[in-house]
């Protein structure tokens, strides 16, 4: 089966089948903040998804970094124990050979004080031969993103290594030029990685290919034929686990500079010369540098009812936990076109969906179909699946119309062997390919198109747990509607 211009998959070790790749070389992973909430819930399953999978290089270390000065048997354990809640389960011989290659390094790590980290490295290249590739996973708070960077470049471990920052990349604009400038003092852009992991989602790519392989729908992708497009990613989840994370970010932060504006540029960009790393974040950023500023007007923020009731919430607090937004991009595909992004904790339902409501032709049957009736949508959840609904004749003596819906499930392609997003951006890390991170042109665009809903944002409006926002978001989207939900 032919391959798109992407590093190719490698595979040896446990659980691996498929045919090899080149290998990486040894490398030692160092995880900052590794027992922390985020290495917990995502990054510690990923890897050892990667270890399983036998995509790892043939030689590596794991090192964790943190406060606390914890035995790497300690560590170990927190790790088995992880694993053991969440998966993949660390069991037998493979648990094992994992459990022998992972450190961890006491004592924090910032530029005047390297902790324990500097031994640590050391006997870790003693172990793996001359000069393992360094690979730096920030999983920590955005605000010690900064003092971590000068902290690699001051003790010596910056130079040729790849260096991952969780988002958000920056809490405002005058923050991300601040970070952007202090990563660039110490970090060529080719060693940075920002990640977002809707970036990694098996649908996010099935986009690429369903479009720019397939001449059907590449002819309609355009304000020609496309009445609007939907980002909708309502959540049931609370946020319970991080209050005090979510109450100096809120959904606006959270997911709508970072997820939802970047999966929208994700459908709208222009075809990339290739899917190679730089014409493929190259068309990513052109169409972000399109969005028209938010107009305050067309957003709605919400926060559902209880949420200061929830442990580490401030009394009075006026967080948005909902946004829905009315982005234009100006550009000639695109202009007049409206995207409705939406998202919400606990909403109605956990779906993420991108939609394409494609318009009315002209000719005999035209003013007689029902509305949203032609309609491309992709699911991001899971493994990805792609829907089409579109009118038919029903079956019968009359001329009755109907809505025919078909939907592809992408697990159940034959050979499938789809990756959690995590597993897949952490891959392409190890590998060095860069083509689905952002980049600093791209965010910076990001930040000015939020600049004026950040500095006038609207009221907060309250809503229902278990509803689907408030009224005002349908208000939003009117004469039309929320696919989901309505």
């Amino acid at each position: 089966m032919p391959t798109a211009n992407r590093s190719p998959q490698h595979s040896q070790g446990p659980g691996s089948s498929g045919p090899a790749s080149p290998d990486p070389g040894p490398t030692v992973f160092v995880l900052f903040g590794g027992t922390g909430d985020l290495a917990k819930r995502m990054v510690l399953p990923a890897f050892y998804r990667l270890f399983t999978e036998g995509l790892l290089p043939r030689q590596w270390l794991l090192v964790g970094n943190g406060r606390g000065d914890i035995a790497h048997e300690d560590f170990r354990t927190h790790i088995h124990d992880v694993l053991t809640q969440s998966g993949p389960k660390p069991e037998g011989a493979a648990w094992e050979s994992f459990a022998q290659r992972v450190r961890f390094a006491g004592g924090g790590f910032n530029s005047d004080n390297p902790g324990s980290l500097l031994d640590v490295l050391k006997e870790a290249r003693a172990a793996l031969g001359g000069a393992p590739q360094l690979v730096h996973y920030l999983a920590v708070p955005p605000v010690a993103f900064a003092e971590l960077t000068r902290g690699l470049g001051q003790h010596g471990l910056a130079k040729g290594a790849r260096v991952v920052y969780e988002k958000p990349f920056g809490t405002s604009p005058e923050g991300f030029r601040e970070l952007d400038q202090v990563v660039h003092s110490v970090l060529d852009e080719q060693q940075v990685y920002r990640i977002d992991h809707f970036l990694g989602k098996e649908a996010c790519q099935d986009l690429h290919l369903l479009r720019f392989a397939n001449g059907l729908f590449a002819a309609m992708w355009s304000r020609e034929h496309v009445q609007s497009v939907q980002v909708d990613v309502p959540e049931k989840l609370g946020i319970t686990d991080r209050a005090g994370f979510y109450d100096a970010t809120g959904a606006v932060l959270d997911m709508l500079v970072t997820h939802l504006f970047q999966v929208a540029a994700e459908v709208a960009m222009e075809p990339p010369a290739s899917l190679g790393a730089l014409d493929l974040q190259g068309a990513r950023e052109r169409v972000i540098n399109c969005f028209r500023p938010l107009d305050p007007a067309e957003v709605v923020l919400g926060q559902f009812n209880g949420y200061r009731d929830v442990p580490g919430i401030a009394a009075g607090s006026t967080r948005d936990t909902f946004v829905a937004a009315r982005l234009w991009i100006d550009n000639d595909r695109w202009r007049g076109v409206p995207f409705y992004l939406r998202t919400g904790k606990r909403m109605a339902a956990s779906e993420q969906q991108v939609s394409l409501i494609l318009r009315e032709p002209d000719g005999p049957l035209a003013g007689q179909l029902p509305p949203d009736s032609n309609v491309l949508s992709f699911s991001m959840a899971g493994s990805g699946a792609i829907d089409l609904s579109l009118i038919t004749k029903k079956p019968g003596p009359g001329l009755v119309l109907d809505t025919a819906r078909t939907s592809i499930p992408l697990s159940e392609l034959e050979g499938a062997d789809p990756l959690p997003p995590y597993v897949r951006l952490i891959h392409d890390v190890l590998l060095g390919d860069r083509s689905l991170f952002t980049r600093p042109d791209g965010l910076a665009a990001v930040w000015e198109a939020a600049t004026p809903l950040l500095a006038n944002p609207p009221k907060v409006m309250s809503y229902a747990q278990g509803s689907w926002g408030p009224a005002e978001a349908r208000e939003l989207i009117a004469p039309g509607r929320w696919l989901l939900g309505q």
